[in-house]
């Protein structure tokens, strides 16, 4: 008889198997990622057909196979029915199940992972219909929160070039910062500038030099005519090689330039910062294209250090187009 283990876990992805089964790809707080099949949960009776469906919770018995597991009881925990509901929140729900898939680890306990995806999950859900900017606001903010769960935090409140803290400048409609994915997070625009001037200058210098010392090597390499060439002495001793001059070469380390990603206003910056806080504040005056503009930032972010595109994040990208289409 197979081995039986209990778990508790949220579906993530579920595939079709043969006729009727499915398998289900589950995060669960005592394994981490398991994939296991949900026979017959395809059929019109079965009692796994609900149970196996997306993220749905479970307490599970599941019996050891030799390749895949099989789900023998479900007892459903918890569901969320407002994500399937609404087009935006299933969109940002399966966008954070990819990020989840990417970051879980199987035979491990994921018991943190597994309670931010519900706590933020449970936030998406209670958005208020119609409020398509809360609904980015929480998927940047749940987004910030696996990142830093997985050691992958932005440098969001100092700049990567001077380690300076930066503040937005209220006072100024054109300030901007930048941001750096691959130096991983904000840099100082006019610090930035100064480094791009100075190491153009000193390429310049160099290139000055490296010319100078070119015409004075062709000139000492260039042989003198004799009028006469004397007669070698075959009894004359001949004389022993010098060896050769080491040539010694300065090594200068420069601080690397930064390639900026992308230019935030005051704004953008603000809302960036607030995201490692527990809770986020939401505001009337800030507009959807704001909130999309920072989930586009975390978005190449995370698929930059993650290593792999969300694909669900063309769903987030065609639904708020079209509903900014439609409100215009």
């Amino acid at each position: 008889m197979s081995r039986t283990y209990k778990a508790t876990g949220i579906n993530l992805k579920t595939q079709v198997l043969g006729e009727s089964d499915k398998i289900v790809t589950i995060l669960t707080r005592e394994f981490g990622l398991i994939r296991a099949v949900a026979p017959g949960a395809r059929k019109h009776n079965s009692s796994l057909g609900g149970r196996s469906g997306m993220f749905v919770v479970n307490d599970l018995l599941i019996a050891k196979g030799r390749s895949l597991d099989k789900i023998t009881q479900a007892q459903t925990v918890k569901t969320y029915p407002g994500l399937a509901q609404d087009l935006g929140k299933l969109a940002a729900s399966q966008y954070l199940a990819e990020i989840v898939l990417c970051q879980a680890l199987t035979e491990h306990p994921q018991e943190e992972l597994y309670e931010l995806l519900n706590e933020h999950l449970q936030r998406l859900e209670t958005v208020p219909k119609n409020q398509q900017s809360s609904i980015l606001a929480c998927l940047a903010h749940a987004v910030f929160h696996f990142l830093a769960l997985a050691g992958l935090t932005p440098q969001v409140q100092t700049c990567c070039l001077t380690q300076r803290h930066l503040t937005p400048d209220w006072t100024n409609p054109h300030w901007q910062v930048g941001f750096s994915i691959s130096s991983g997070g904000i840099v100082c625009l006019e610090a930035w500038e100064n480094l791009r001037k100075a190491a153009s200058r000193e390429a310049r210098e160099q290139g000055q030099i490296n010319s100078k010392f070119k015409i004075q090597n062709s000139k000492l390499n260039t042989p003198v005519p004799s009028p006469q060439s004397p007669v070698p002495n075959p009894q004359s001793p001949v004389p022993n090689p010098q060896p050769p001059t080491p040539e010694y070469q300065t090594v200068v380390h420069r601080q690397e330039i930064p390639v900026i990603s992308v230019r935030l206003n005051s704004y953008e910056l603000a809302m960036l910062q607030q995201l490692s806080q527990p809770e986020i504040m939401q505001s009337s005056t800030i507009k959807d294209e704001s909130w999309l503009s920072v989930e586009q930032i975390l978005r190449q972010y995370a698929q930059y250090h993650l290593g792999r595109p969300i694909r669900s994040a063309s769903l987030i990208d065609s639904y708020f187009a079209a509903n900014h289409d439609a409100t215009v």
